[in-house]
Protein backbone atom coordinates (compact mmCIF):
# COMPACT_ATOMS: atom_id res chain seq x y z
CA UNK A 1 0.00 0.00 0.00
CA UNK A 2 1.80 3.17 -0.89
CA UNK A 3 -0.69 5.65 0.76
CA UNK A 4 1.56 5.74 4.68
CA UNK A 5 4.81 5.89 2.12
CA UNK A 6 3.57 9.00 -0.15
CA UNK A 7 1.42 10.83 2.58
CA UNK A 8 4.33 13.31 3.91
CA UNK A 9 4.60 14.09 -0.14
CA UNK A 10 0.97 14.57 -0.68
CA UNK A 11 1.08 17.09 2.38
CA UNK A 12 4.04 18.91 1.20
CA UNK A 13 2.60 19.07 -2.23
CA UNK A 14 -0.78 20.39 -1.24
CA UNK A 15 0.51 22.94 0.73
CA UNK A 16 3.01 23.85 -2.44
CA UNK A 17 0.05 24.09 -4.47
CA UNK A 18 -2.15 26.18 -2.24
CA UNK A 19 0.76 28.55 -1.05
CA UNK A 20 1.61 28.85 -5.11
CA UNK A 21 -1.57 29.65 -6.57
CA UNK A 22 -2.43 32.17 -3.28
CA UNK A 23 0.71 34.07 -4.67
CA UNK A 24 -2.02 34.26 -7.87
CA UNK A 25 -4.33 36.24 -5.54
CA UNK A 26 -7.52 35.08 -4.60
CA UNK A 27 -8.87 34.12 -7.94
CA UNK A 28 -5.61 31.56 -8.53
CA UNK A 29 -6.69 30.06 -5.09
CA UNK A 30 -10.06 29.97 -6.43
CA UNK A 31 -9.22 28.18 -9.42
CA UNK A 32 -6.93 25.38 -7.44
CA UNK A 33 -10.39 24.98 -5.01
CA UNK A 34 -12.50 24.54 -8.20
CA UNK A 35 -10.11 22.08 -10.00
CA UNK A 36 -9.34 20.32 -6.87
CA UNK A 37 -12.96 20.24 -5.71
CA UNK A 38 -14.22 19.08 -9.09
CA UNK A 39 -11.52 16.24 -9.28
CA UNK A 40 -12.35 14.94 -5.77
CA UNK A 41 -16.32 14.93 -7.07
CA UNK A 42 -15.51 13.08 -10.02
CA UNK A 43 -13.65 10.78 -7.60
CA UNK A 44 -16.76 10.32 -5.44
CA UNK A 45 -18.93 10.02 -8.59
CA UNK A 46 -16.79 6.94 -9.81
CA UNK A 47 -17.18 5.42 -6.15
CA UNK A 48 -20.90 6.14 -6.28
CA UNK A 49 -21.61 4.45 -9.77
CA UNK A 50 -19.44 1.33 -9.28
CA UNK A 51 -21.37 0.91 -5.50
CA UNK A 52 -24.51 1.65 -7.50
CA UNK A 53 -23.63 -1.20 -10.18
CA UNK A 54 -22.35 -3.82 -7.63
CA UNK A 55 -25.20 -3.74 -4.98
CA UNK A 56 -27.26 -0.52 -3.98
CA UNK A 57 -29.71 -1.48 -1.51
CA UNK A 58 -26.42 -3.40 0.30
CA UNK A 59 -24.48 0.16 0.33
CA UNK A 60 -27.40 2.48 0.35
CA UNK A 61 -26.27 3.69 4.11
CA UNK A 62 -22.91 4.49 2.32
CA UNK A 63 -24.07 5.61 -0.98
CA UNK A 64 -25.74 8.60 1.39
CA UNK A 65 -22.68 9.37 3.30
CA UNK A 66 -20.70 9.61 -0.19
CA UNK A 67 -23.08 11.25 -1.94
CA UNK A 68 -23.07 14.12 1.41
CA UNK A 69 -19.28 14.49 1.11
CA UNK A 70 -19.49 15.24 -2.73
CA UNK A 71 -22.52 17.38 -2.80
CA UNK A 72 -20.04 19.01 0.14
CA UNK A 73 -17.11 19.23 -2.47
CA UNK A 74 -19.44 20.88 -4.82
CA UNK A 75 -20.41 23.52 -3.12
CA UNK A 76 -16.85 24.82 -2.58
CA UNK A 77 -16.56 24.34 -6.37
CA UNK A 78 -19.16 26.34 -6.88
CA UNK A 79 -17.94 28.86 -3.96
CA UNK A 80 -14.81 28.81 -6.09
CA UNK A 81 -16.65 29.91 -9.46
CA UNK A 82 -18.94 32.30 -7.71
CA UNK A 83 -15.63 34.53 -6.48
CA UNK A 84 -14.01 34.22 -9.89
CA UNK A 85 -11.85 31.21 -10.35
CA UNK A 86 -12.48 31.85 -13.81
CA UNK A 87 -10.49 35.46 -13.23
CA UNK A 88 -6.90 33.88 -12.57
CA UNK A 89 -4.04 34.11 -15.13
CA UNK A 90 -4.27 31.21 -17.45
CA UNK A 91 -7.35 29.47 -15.74
CA UNK A 92 -7.77 26.66 -18.03
CA UNK A 93 -4.03 25.38 -18.10
CA UNK A 94 -3.76 25.72 -14.03
CA UNK A 95 -6.76 24.14 -14.13
CA UNK A 96 -5.41 21.53 -15.59
CA UNK A 97 -2.08 20.79 -14.61
CA UNK A 98 -4.05 20.65 -10.95
CA UNK A 99 -6.26 18.03 -11.83
CA UNK A 100 -4.03 16.32 -14.00
CA UNK A 101 -1.82 15.85 -10.44
CA UNK A 102 -4.63 15.11 -8.40
CA UNK A 103 -5.35 12.35 -10.44
CA UNK A 104 -2.28 10.82 -10.34
CA UNK A 105 -2.31 10.98 -6.63
CA UNK A 106 -5.58 9.22 -6.82
CA UNK A 107 -4.12 6.40 -9.12
CA UNK A 108 -1.18 6.43 -6.71
CA UNK A 109 -2.73 6.28 -3.29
Amino acid sequence: DALPILLPLWNVTGFVLGAGTALLGKEGAMACTVAVEESISEHYNNQIRMLMEEDPEKYKDFLQIIKNFRDDELEHHDIGLEHDAEMAPAYSLLKNVIQLGCRAADRKS
